[in-house]
Parts: C-alpha cells; sequence; structure tokens
C-alpha cells in the first residue's frame, strides 16, 4: 500500500478544495494510505472527509502576511518544520506555497507531484509565493510529475515554465451520483417563481469571479423588460459591493444572494441557465456541476471551458470576455425556448463524461509508482 500525502493552503469554500475532498474520499483505501495536511484550519470542507482519510492541520486559523513570513525560509526548511512524516508519494495539490513546501522534501526515493488548478498568465504570477522566477523554476523541477486540471492550464503552465516538460492533464473529480441525489432536494418555499427566468453564479465573491458584471447584466435585462431572477451562491470580499449595487439599482426583489451552500446543486438544477463570467478559472468545479444536474451554462472564454462545452459551443455557450457578448448570449435563451431546452438535453448528455468513477481511476493510475 502506497502512503501519499496531499498538501494544501486550507479547505475553503474554493473549487480546488472542493475536488480535493472528493478525490480523497474515492480513491481506493486498499491501495493508497491518505493523509491530508492543510497549512490552514477551520475550512468548510473539513467536514466533508471521510473517515478513512487520514486529516492534519498545522494551524487552526489563518496567518495575515503567511506567504511573505514563509518566504523567510528556504523550502527544505518549510518542509522539515511542516511535514513530520516519510510518504511513498507527497502531492502539492495547489499552486504556491504547497508547491514550494513540498519542493523541499529531502528523501530521494519520495515522489514529488504538483497539482496546477488555475492559469497563471506570466512568470509573476507563477511566482508569487517564491522568491523569485529563479526559486519557482528550482522548484518545480524538483517534482515528478505536473498534473494540470486542463488543457489551457497546462499549455499557460509550459508557455511560463517550457524547460519543464512532465506535464499532464487530470480532470477534477465530481461527487456525480451524490450531486444528482443532493439536486432533488426542495428549496425554501416562494424562493423560485414559475413565472421569472432563473440564472444562477456558483463561486467566491471575489473580483477574478466577476460577480459585479452579473449584477449589471441583470439590471439591463430587468431594464429590457425580461422577468430575470438571479441567484448568487458563495461569500467573499466583494459582497458588500454587490449588495450595494443591488440595493442601489432596487433590485433587492430580483438579484438574490445565497450565501454558502452546502448543497448548491438544488438550487442550480432549478434555475434556466448557470452564468460563469469569471476573467480565469482552470476548469471550473461548478460549471461542471451545472452540467452533471442538467442546467445550460454560459461562460467567459476562460481556462477549460472549450474542453468543456465543445469548440463550437456543442454543449453550453462561450461568450467573449465582455458583459455585452454575456448580455446577449443570456437573452437568446430567454428569447427562445427551443434553444433552450437543447442546451438543457446537452447539458446532461456532456455532465456524464465528468463521471467520478472514471475522473478517481485516472488519478489512481496517475500516482501509482511501481
Amino acid at each position: 500500500m502506497k502512503k501519499v500525502l496531499f498538501l494544501i493552503h486550507d479547505l475553503g469554500p474554493g473549487g480546488a478544495e472542493k475536488v480535493l475532498v472528493n478525490l480523497v474520499n474515492n480513491i481506493d483505501p486498499k491501495k493508497f494510505d491518505v493523509t491530508v495536511l492543510t497549512l490552514f484550519g477551520g475550512g468548510v470542507n473539513e467536514k466533508n472527509i471521510k473517515e478513512h482519510v487520514r486529516y492534519k492541520t498545522i494551524f487552526q486559523r489563518m496567518i495575515p502576511g503567511n506567504s511573505k513570513l514563509m518566504k523567510l525560509m528556504t523550502p527544505r526548511q518549510l518542509h522539515h518544520l511542516f511535514i513530520k512524516e516519510k510518504y511513498d508519494i507527497e502531492v502539492s495539490y495547489l499552486e504556491g506555497v504547497s508547491s514550494r513546501i513540498i519542493s523541499g522534501c529531502p528523501y530521494k526515493d519520495t515522489k514529488l507531484i504538483a497539482w496546477i488548478h488555475v492559469q497563471q498568465t506570466n512568470k509573476e504570477i507563477a511566482s508569487y509565493s517564491f522568491r523569485s522566477y529563479k526559486e519557482a523554476v528550482k522548484c518545480y523541477q524538483r517534482f515528478d510529475k505536473i498534473a494540470c486540471v486542463s488543457e489551457s492550464v497546462k499549455e499557460d503552465y509550459q508557455q511560463i515554465f517550457p524547460m519543464i516538460k512532465n506535464t499532464s492533464v487530470l480532470y477534477n473529480t465530481n461527487e456525480t451520483d451524490e450531486i444528482l441525489q443532493l439536486k432533488e432536494e426542495d428549496i425554501e418555499d416562494n424562493l423560485f417563481k414559475e413565472s421569472e427566468f432563473k440564472i444562477c453564479g456558483v463561486g467566491k465573491l471575489m473580483p477574478i469571479k466577476g460577480f459585479d458584471k452579473l449584477a449589471r447584466i441583470h439590471k439591463k435585462l430587468k431594464e429590457k423588460g425580461y422577468p430575470v431572477h438571479s441567484y448568487v451562491l458563495g461569500v467573499g470580499p466583494e459582497k458588500e459591493k454587490i449588495e450595494d449595487y443591488v440595493r442601489e439599482n432596487n433590485l433587492q426583489d430580483s438579484f438574490t444572494l445565497l450565501g454558502y451552500q452546502t448543497n448548491p446543486y438544488k438550487y442550480v438544477s432549478k434555475c434556466d441557465v448557470f452564468v460563469c463570467t469569471s476573467t480565469a478559472e482552470g476548469f471550473s468545479t461548478a460549471a461542471t456541476e451545472a452540467l452533471i444536474v442538467g442546467t445550460p451554462v454560459v461562460t467567459t472564454p476562460v481556462a477549460g471551458m472549450r474542453e468543456m462545452l465543445g469548440e463550437n459551443n456543442e454543449y453550453g455557450i462561450i461568450t467573449e470576455m465582455n458583459e455585452e457578448s454575456i448580455y446577449l448570449e443570456i437573452k437568446k435563451l430567454i428569447d427562445s425556448k427551443d434553444l433552450l431546452t437543447h442546451y438543457k438535453d446537452q447539458a446532461k448528455e456532456r455532465g456524464k463524461c465528468f463521471s467520478k468513477e472514471i475522473t478517481v481511476k485516472a488519478v489512481e493510475n496517475y500516482i501509482s509508482y511501481e
């Protein structure tokens, strides 16, 4: 049996954190002895880890400025400080600090794997948690394998680190059976109305997710007379800004912030369209889950979407990277019941491709060193 460590910053409400829990819960415990280690505790996804998976945390709560503090030490020093056991395989499940720590592993017979979840665009962003780009290169060169969550993320990573060749693509793990079961749960009375066209978005309320764009698009649709109601599931630093915009434009009755939901599927499955307004993604967990529950996806052209929805919008609609394009594509779906029905059917079909069994098996094969 292989002893495997997965290191991640925390198990908060983000997509990478959620899919890590999905993955470790389903890796075969007869083949792999799995430990999840977080730098910081208190994350909402901690409670979802199954009993057969060991869970440890280094600090109970987030430490302000931790990234800068950790740069005071070398990767080897950090590894010695934080990782007290020897493992057959050590996995950094998020780019940045986790990768820097795992790269400091002193054991020559331990295999090292790094997961890359987002497009990092340039050397400066990719090196943020390292002392320099030169150190980032040195650290990533210590890994035996680099797993990217989409072809777009892989291409981006290879452009930034062309000297690193050992990259592969592994899609995120979703609890498909559980999602399909949970989507059937009832929602609060009077939250959804048959007469309204229901739009939803899911994710952290932070600038990169672009929920302020969704609010402006919603306002424009209302001004054009469309009976739309938008629902946003998530928490984050942009909450107050979005609430202020909604209040200032008298949209309180049709733009609802639902906060963080342990079961987002019952809401998403009952909406007419899922909208991703992000400026950057890796392989959107929320969009994948929308397909699984059969809700059409309208999205900006962020990483992974062409793999998910097709080069020619076969399974969903990829817009241009601007509000007007998103607005027009949503408007088309409202105006055409046939088009909306088509994409609902296509979403269900595409969602079948992201089954838990397929993605977990791919990871097990990937981390199996004989």
